[in-house]
């Protein structure tokens, strides 16, 4: 059964962008707008580790819900972990301080992926229980945003067992054994596409998917290694009437095949400037992005130039939504995101266009 969101209302503008529709001021939403920049996050996570955190559907709710209470953003994205599937399918997920995500027995062999386990309706039921916390919190305020990560970035981070500089077991896998790759990666989708859709049947508004480090490849091996992947996982979930963002980071030689891929909003991280960008990937999809994270932590007056920057490229094209080219950083000012919002809320498009000359600071 779809969700009840397919009646969300068509006056959010954080929809109304990812349809292409008008919209009276450009939404703005952020990844990791929930984390340990907010001192509410640091506090709660004091006393629960984030797989509690995660896997408890209040906390998840709750922590989901801060930047809704502090901030004036246009969209809510459950607060989850991209290797929660990873641990579904009966690997032991921990994150080590300071070192990040570690996934202990790495898939580098046929057994270790055949041992994969299918994942049942019950399996991940803890995330659309707290999507139904977070809707009925918010009472229509926002939309609620549904995510999961790319085949890609979750095989990824699979095989090396955790993050990597090089990626170089996972390449030595697609390079050197292609029909094990295949085999890892049509579990993958299918594991995927039944979270996604779970989490539209629990009330998500959108779905976006996380390519994080599909960046490390070149368009060549994207289009024989990863494109079918994507395209299959978005097919499969294109039809639940919500859109679809697709975002990755070091993108900028992929744009053309991340649009062939699918989805219905392509996100731009930072290396590429928005206006070329969405030329690339054509008007008949909406952007998301791409303000640089750091920028954050510049003085206030570098932040408004480079807002400018971004709001102007997007030519007040419908289609446009704000968000930076990647995740929070933890260190963050709140009041720098604050003040972000504020800029992206109250620009005017009608004012003279000043792309080139700001870019020239």
């Amino acid at each position: 059964m779809l969700s009840d969101s397919l009646n969300v209302s068509s006056s959010f503008p954080f929809i109304q962008a990812c349809r292409r529709q008008p919209v009276a001021r450009t939404p703005v939403w952020f990844m990791r707008q929930a984390g340990r920049y907010m001192k509410e996050y640091r506090d709660l996570r004091a006393r629960h580790s984030l797989l509690e955190m995660c896997r408890t559907p209040e906390l998840a709710a709750e922590v989901t819900l801060q930047p809704i209470r502090r901030l004036d953003v246009d969209a809510a994205i459950i607060f989850a972990d991209l290797l929660l599937p990873a641990q579904a399918m009966g690997m032991d997920l921990q994150f080590v301080e300071r070192e990040g995500p570690v996934l202990s027995g790495a898939l580098r062999d046929a057994d270790a992926v055949r041992r994969l386990k299918d994942v049942g309706d019950g399996e991940l039921s803890y995330v659309g229980e707290a999507i139904r916390i977070v809707r009925r919190e918010l009472a229509g305020k926002v939309p609620v945003i549904g995510f999961s990560g790319a085949p890609f970035t979750l095989a990824s981070y699979m095989i090396e067992g955790g993050a990597s500089r090089d990626f170089a077991q996972t390449k030595i896998m697609m390079y050197s054994a292609p029909e094990l790759w295949r085999e890892l990666m049509e579990k993958l989708v299918a594991v995927l596409a039944g979270f996604l859709k779970s989490q539209v049947a629990a009330g998500a508004d959108a779905l976006q998917i996380f390519d994080s480090w599909v960046g490390c490849l070149s368009p060549g091996d994207f289009r024989q290694y990863v494109l079918p992947y994507s395209r299959s996982l978005i097919s499969k979930i294109c039809g639940l009437g919500v859109p679809i963002i697709h975002f990755g980071t070091g993108t900028a030689t992929l744009l053309e095949l991340m649009r062939e891929a699918g989805g219905d909003v392509i996100g731009l991280d930072w290396r590429v400037e928005l206006d070329k960008g969405w030329e690339r990937v054509g008007y008949d999809v909406a952007v998301q992005g791409n303000l640089d994270p750091v920028v954050l932590f510049g003085p206030r007056h570098l932040i408004e130039q480079h807002v400018d920057v971004v709001m102007r490229a997007a030519q007040g094209r419908p289609g446009h939504i704000f968000n930076l080219g990647h995740g929070i950083l933890p260190t963050t000012p709140v009041e720098n995101v604050q003040a972000v919002i504020q800029m992206v809320h109250s620009f005017e498009h009608h004012t003279p266009n000043r792309v080139a000359s700001l870019r020239e600071r």
